[in-house]
């Protein structure tokens, strides 16, 4: 008998509800592990133990061990071709769409964990309180990438959130950070508010909060011989429009982008770069699982829902990309200047949500899509995000370095950084490109999959060409900005009384930026290994 089948039978018994929980736990066990280093680091701090062992040991030993556990469970998926698995009597799933996510937010947690072990922050005074929020707000974004149910996503976005804005405020004594932070807390809990409001109105008219059995009601409220002007079916899209604005805000999508540049500028660059992704890419994992239930049902009024969000989110993202990119233009402060490209990154990203949602609209007519063409925009999406991690952590990694030595992150103090230390100089412009999206860059194959997707739409319905073209353009503008960073740091000459900036390859900030920035390469040119893997977990998804 394996391990599994021992841990099973443990925490089973005979009651078969006992049992489904014992599997539950067992595939819920990477949760549960970075749980136990929570406690183990709590525990360190309440004995005195992080005087002996450093906090982050606890904090990357439990991520590590938790990212393991997910691969192992990849592994199991593909050995048993399990299509997924109800976890908690339909409160989360498990399939190969959530075990990518958990994969990917798990091993990005590692880098960040060694990023700030390499840049200290923090001090050894405040790791464990500091890796505590870090791990805790991971466990939120796990929770959120398998949640199946109302309830779930509301609470992994709050288990999320509420580490988040202590982690943005965590530099003590700068005034700057302690406005961000409230500015973060304050909208966050208005949309948090909102979001919440927007659930119970779902739930009540629905009379389910099961992703499953959404579309179902719903199908059947919209189709109960009174059309979209039954006061149900009313409550149904005013509901929707609120829980919309709980994930705009959490995408920092226009116009509920406000927060974002603050809390970025005000947090230090290594938790920026750790909001610029993580909290993204659990938000559009559960956007996705969202919209994929509520749009269920093909035919009739559900199929007009299904083409009016995906256009709706079009428009949105065409508005958010634009807006990052212009906003982008004047900011003369490196992490302000990332926001806005992260604003703008959030809203190509979302292209793929809505061309997913308008090829699922012509599912059954004329013209119906393949399975390839359905799968197109999720496996896109999951090679972008998976590209954007390494491109934008190499970024703020970049700017963490050099404030550590010029005890700045304003652009005027990169200038001429090429002849000090042409390492730092050349990663950034690698990085900056490949978030461009130039071949033969990462950035390149992760626009080419989403744009390739929305060109697939547009066979649908006729917007999607204006989503195209806007996208286009975006690129293009995007090219200027960040062009002009790069002209900074190696074409103008630094000023003598400039602070003395070095970076060495063989130090351990050196390898670990040269690693980061090496993966942006890779990406670009072996493009095969990750998109398999992207395409089973959108299989498995669809």
């Amino acid at each position: 008998m394996d391990f599994k089948s021992l841990f099973v039978q443990f925490l089973s018994g005979s009651d078969s509800l006992q049992a489904a929980t014992g599997r539950s736990l067992w595939l819920f066990l990477p949760e549960l592990i970075l749980c136990g280093s929570i406690v183990l680091m709590l525990l360190a701090r309440l004995t005195s133990g992080d005087k002996l062992i450093p906090t982050h040991w606890f904090a990357l030993l439990g991520s590590l061990s938790a990212f393991v556990m997910v691969m192992f469970q990849f592994w199991q998926l593909g050995i048993n071709n399990e299509p997924y698995t109800v976890l908690f009597t339909g409160l989360a799933v498990h399939d190969m769409f959530s075990v990518f996510f958990r994969g990917f937010l798990l091993f990005f947690l590692v880098f960040v964990i060694a990023l700030t072990v390499l840049s200290g922050i923090p001090d050894q005074e405040d790791a464990p309180d500091f890796y505590t929020l870090l791990c805790g707000a991971v466990v939120g974004m796990l929770v959120m990438s398998s949640a199946n149910h109302l309830l779930m996503l509301f609470l992994g976005i709050e288990m999320a959130s509420v580490p988040s804005y202590a982690l943005t405020g965590f530099l003590k004594g700068r005034r700057q950070s302690s406005e961000a932070s409230l500015k973060f807390v304050v909208y966050g809990a208005g949309a948090a508010g909102v979001m919440l409001f927007g659930i119970s109105l779902l739930a009540g008219v629905t009379g389910t909060a099961e992703f499953g059995e959404l579309g179902t009601r719903m199908q059947a409220i919209f189709s109960s011989g009174f059309g979209a002007s039954h006061p149900a079916a009313r409550i149904v899209l005013l509901a929707m429009l609120l829980i919309a604005v709980g994930f705009a805000f959490k995408l920092s999508l226009v116009p509920f982008h406000f927060w974002c540049p603050d809390a970025f500028q005000g947090a230090s660059a290594e938790i920026a770069g750790f909001l610029s992704i993580a909290s993204k890419a659990a938000a559009f994992a559960l956007l996705l699982r969202f919209s994929l239930a509520v749009t269920s049902f093909q035919g009739g009024v559900i199929q007009g829902l299904s083409l009016m969000m995906g256009l709706g989110l079009g428009t949105l993202a065409v508005v958010t990309a634009t807006f990052g990119n212009l906003a982008a233009y004047s900011q003369t402060n490196a992490k302000r200047m990332l926001a806005y490209s992260t604003i703008a990154h959030a809203g190509y990203m979302l292209m793929a949500v809505s061309a997913l949602l308008v090829l699922r609209s012509a599912i059954g007519g004329t013209g119906s899509p393949t399975a390839e063409q359905m799968g197109r925009p999720v496996e896109g999406l999951l090679y972008y995000l998976a590209v954007y991690m390494f491109m934008n952590l190499g970024a703020f990694t970049i700017v963490a370095l050099i404030r550590n030595q010029t005890f700045s992150e304003e652009l005027d103090d990169y200038k001429g950084l090429v002849h000090q230390s042409p390492i730092l100089a050349v990663c950034m412009a690698i990085c900056l490109f490949s978030l461009v999206g130039l071949p033969p860059l990462g950035g390149f194959y992760g626009k080419f999959f989403i744009f390739g997707a929305v060109f697939d739409a547009t066979k649908v319905h006729w917007f999607m060409w204006v989503v195209l073209a806007a996208g286009g353009l975006n690129t293009v503008l995007s090219l200027f900005y960040y062009l002009r960073v790069a002209k900074i740091m190696c074409i103008d000459t630094r000023p003598a009384d400039a602070r003395q900036v070095t970076l060495t390859a063989g130090s351990p900030s050196g390898m670990y930026l040269l690693l980061v920035t090496g993966m942006v390469l890779y990406l670009g040119v072996f493009i095969s290994p990750l998109s398999r893997v992207a395409q089973r977990a959108a299989e498995a998804f669809l």
